[in-house]
């Protein structure tokens, strides 16, 4: 059960990427956001990756690839709308 508990909040924790990027999306500015703590985030994920993708741990698994990809919409989003 705590599992299954665990691997829901794995998937929904990274949704919360959604807002920050329809707020960039709807203002067309991403001045917010600091250029600098949203690449060095999306370094750090990359470099988790590796360990998410081939962990035994299902949890981790989803969460790695979950927050990688929509974080990667994220940076890409900061670095459209940073002009």
């Amino acid at each position: 059960m705590l599992e299954k508990i665990a691997l829901m909040a794995a998937i929904v924790l990274p949704l919360w990427n959604l807002p920050l990027i329809h707020k960039i999306v709807k203002r067309k500015s991403s001045k917010d956001v600091s250029l600098c703590w949203a690449v060095g985030m999306w370094v750090c994920l990359v470099l988790m990756a590796p360990s998410g993708f081939t962990s035994a741990d299902i949890v981790w698994r989803v969460f790695n690839i979950t927050n990688l990809s929509l974080f990667s919409c994220v940076v890409v989003v900061v670095l459209w709308y940073h002009r």
